[in-house]
């Protein structure tokens, strides 16, 4: 390991368990022992590593959270300009009350709102709702949901039931076992589990939580099955909106499908990179925050008010999500055609602003590190998922395609020659969520 970078993360995982905040920030899962790590700079769809180099970023984005690109101007001056008038004091900020009449505006269907600083703790806040209305403690759920305890007790009982929900390997260690059985998983699309869940759990629902998209387009018959069960169950059907919000429409995802939630979650995309978060749903529920001790001092603050004002306006005004979806595309039909010409199995999939591809071949994750590492070689941050921004030009996409092209090529050698874990240069990136020894 060699760089300002590598010798920093050493010193890390010495005094910060797990060497990160955030798994997906670990650069074992990325180039274990080559990912520049930290950054000194970053602008636009550019980062600027602390030895002075300079990436292309066509990852995920902040992860997820930069959606109109790093350091936005208009947004940072909001942000400056609250600082400067006090980020927080011991009366309320009038943004506040404006964040919340935009997103109402924006979901009609909706009533009331709260907010919160991190998705995460927003889905435990919306738990704590639907909990609190219906007096019931059984959460059906699908998908990934965060790190706190009513989401991860689903390993109490069965230690890979949360293994298809995007993260493999999440132990439960840490979370009572009083909570064992509450939690009921579903797979995405799936009515046949949605509605035994109803059969064997409805009386004792108190919520049913999923997000409206992710890697696949939901059916009608699916998004039909979950608001009946929770019509007929009385539960609160929360819709995670967390990744999916405001990447293929100006709101809530679930507004292109036609289907509205009790509940509604939304992070990341909604503030640009600063912490907040936003609980949206109807007065019958919402109402029930009173009834439940939910409140915090960080959550009063200006900043993040101030931020997702300015990013939401600046969504409305320049109709970014049409920007994210056309990059996306065009990255993602890149991929297809390089690797049928490189005859390299690949599928891609996932929504055109939120995509990601695999390689079909044996040794696929040896392969997708191979390839990261290539594409870091050219000054590209890249892995085998793709985040669009509204930053990113048709200039960002031809250089990283033109890239992709040729690493697509030199990877199909590998593989014919069997020489893919000769080219790497350290370890074969993480799958997924372990122990740093």
């Amino acid at each position: 390991m060699t760089g300002k970078a590598q010798a920093l993360y050493r010193r890390a995982r010495e005094i910060i368990p797990g060497g990160t905040q955030l798994l997906s920030k670990r650069p074992e899962l990325m180039l274990p022992e080559q990912w520049p790590t930290y950054y000194r700079s970053a602008k636009g769809a550019e980062v600027v590593d602390l030895d002075g180099n300079t990436f292309l970023d066509m990852t995920a984005a902040g992860i997820g959270a930069t959606v109109l690109g790093f350091a936005d101007p208009d947004v940072d001056a909001a942000v400056k300009a609250a600082i400067d008038q006090g980020s927080m004091a011991t009366l309320n900020c009038e943004e506040e009350v404006q964040v919340a009449e935009l997103f109402l505006e924006l979901h009609p269907w909706a009533e009331m709102a709260r907010f919160s600083r991190a998705g995460g703790e927003a889905l435990s806040i919306a738990i704590r709702i639907a909990r609190a209305a219906t007096g019931n403690e059984v959460v059906a759920f699908c998908g990934y949901h965060g790190w706190h305890d009513w989401y991860l007790s689903a390993n109490l009982a069965e230690d890979s039931a949360l293994d298809g929900h995007l993260l493999a390997g999440l132990k439960p260690k840490g979370v009572p076992r009083g909570l064992t059985g509450l939690m009921q998983p579903f797979h995405f699309n799936n009515v046949e589990e949605v509605e035994r869940i109803g059969k064997e759990f409805g009386p004792r629902l108190a919520a049913i939580v999923m997000e409206p998209v992710r890697s696949s387009e939901p059916t009608p018959a699916f998004l039909n099955a979950v608001r009946k069960l929770a019509d007929q169950s009385g539960c609160v059907l929360i819709f995670d909106e967390v990744t999916s919000g405001f990447r293929i429409n100006n709101g809530g995802a679930h507004l292109v499908y036609g289907i509205e939630p009790d509940l509604a979650v939304f992070a990341k995309a909604i503030s640009n990179g600063f912490p907040m978060a936003a609980i949206i749903g109807r007065k019958k529920f919402m109402d029930s925050a009173q009834d439940t001790f939910i409140s915090s001092t960080s959550w009063t603050e200006r900043v993040g008010f101030a931020a997702t004002l300015a990013t939401l306006r600046k969504f409305r005004e320049r109709d970014v999500s049409k920007h994210l979806q056309r990059i996306g595309r065009k990255v993602m039909t890149g991929w297809r055609e390089h690797a049928a010409a490189a005859n390299l199995p690949l599928e891609a999939s996932g929504i055109s602003p939120l995509g990601h591809f695999s390689f079909q071949v044996d040794g696929a994750q040896e392969l997708r590190t191979l390839f990261t590492q290539m594409m870091l070689d050219r000054g590209i941050l890249a892995g085998s998922s793709f985040y669009s921004m509204y930053a990113h030009t048709d200039e960002h996409v031809d250089r990283y395609l033109t890239a992709t092209r040729e690493v697509f090529l030199e990877l199909k050698k590998a593989v014919d020659n069997s020489s893919v874990r000769q080219l790497l240069r350290g370890p074969v990136a993480h799958s997924g969520f372990s122990r740093l020894t």
